[in-house]
């Protein structure tokens, strides 16, 4: 099992409209393509962060997973519209292996 995690910082007076476009693009997401997205907010650490994980079977599900989303029009005009809640360059994205 393949656990993908990306963590964003938000902009300060951003967590609200944050929050709804993370809850928003995890649903568009599980609609549109079957995979469970959960959303994610720190309770320590740094506050002004928000995260998406979710579990592929394997690399290649996840390969094939996000090949489609990349030439998902309708996914990159909802990013888009939220480029003004996220501090540009603080996506982190990080994948780990269950064992």
């Amino acid at each position: 099992m393949i656990a993908f995690v990306r963590v964003v910082s938000v902009k300060p007076g951003k967590t609200a409209a944050a929050m709804a476009f993370a809850k928003d693009i995890a649903a568009y997401i599980q609609t549109g393509y079957g995979v469970d997205l959960e959303v994610l907010r720190p309770i320590g650490g740094n506050p002004q962060r928000v995260a998406w994980s979710g579990r592929y079977a394997n690399l290649a599900d996840f390969e094939a997973f996000n090949g489609k989303l990349m030439a998902d029009a309708k996914y990159w005009e909802k990013v888009n519209t939220a480029a003004e809640y996220f501090v540009v360059g603080s996506f982190f994205d990080s994948m780990w292996q269950t064992v």
